[in-house]
């Protein structure tokens, strides 16, 4: 449960959408009576996507397998070059920023595709009275990757995200997603970040084996995205909440809603 990953999506323009569902009414058919034959099966209704309009490029771009450099060439225009370095790792970086937003919503990432470095320290815990509770003091840890992305510029985010969106959707069939669209699946890992509780001090753990976890099975049993949010604290969960909602508002400019029918 690493900061990492929520930063992440963050960082990338995870949140980058909303749902704005657009309902399609029909008119009633007539009633006709029918004796002979059977009553037709209705076809599937269409599914609704939030496409994002994507921008008419000034310059190609490279191949997924060879992007690497060119991601953190565009990251740097964003972060400034030092934080990147400091902070990414350097290969692979689209498939592993898509194989984390894809699992967020599950109950945990694969450790081998983490595109971010492990926050540095341990988790501090207090000890009173018997109970184990996370430390105030733990939420600096978290601090410095929160402060950098409430500072990367909204409207340059998700224009850089418009612009490699193309790199996205290929890493994200390439997982064996041929027919489905990645921004969809963005939205809605952004939208179960959100949902998250709005964690109140002070939180208390338990530690069955190794590794600590929520004393509160509620809290525990969230989905990975989730209990990393707020494992950064009430005050720095507000405000990834805060920046993930820029991005959605500032995303909502630049998409639509389409009808896709369903494959039979």
């Amino acid at each position: 449960m690493k900061i990492f990953m929520v930063i992440a999506v963050v960082i990338l323009g995870g949140a980058l959408a909303a749902y704005y569902y657009w309902e399609q009414t029909q008119p009633e058919p007539k009633a006709v009576e029918v004796t002979a034959l059977p009553p037709p099966i209705a076809p599937p209704k269409p599914v609704v996507r939030q496409v994002v309009k994507i921008p008419e490029a000034q310059s190609p771009l490279p191949q997924l397998g060879e992007s690497d450099s060119f991601m953190l060439d565009a990251l740097a225009g964003l972060m400034g070059k030092e934080s990147v370095m400091k902070i990414f790792r350097v290969e692979q970086i689209i498939h592993n920023i898509v194989v984390t937003i894809d699992n967020l919503p599950n109950q945990s990432v694969p450790v081998n595709a983490m595109p971010i470095t492990p926050v540095p320290g341990n988790l501090v815990v207090l000890v009173a009275n018997g109970e184990m509770s996370m430390s105030p003091t733990n939420t600096a840890r978290y601090t410095p990757y929160v402060r950098l992305a409430g500072a990367v510029n909204t409207e340059k985010l998700v224009a850089l995200y418009l612009r490699l969106y193309p790199l996205f959707q290929k890493s994200y069939e390439q997982l064996g997603y041929p027919n489905k669209y990645f921004n969809d699946r963005v939205i809605e890992v952004i939208d179960n970040l959100l949902a998250a509780p709005d964690i109140k001090e002070p939180v208390k753990l338990l530690q069955p084996k190794i590794v600590y976890v929520y004393a509160d099975s509620d809290l525990e049993g969230r989905s990975i995205g989730q209990r990393t949010l707020m494992r950064l604290g009430s005050e720095n969960e507000a405000k990834v909440k805060t920046k993930l909602q820029e991005i959605r508002q500032e995303l909502f400019l630049h998409m639509h809603a389409e009808e896709v029918q369903p494959a039979e």
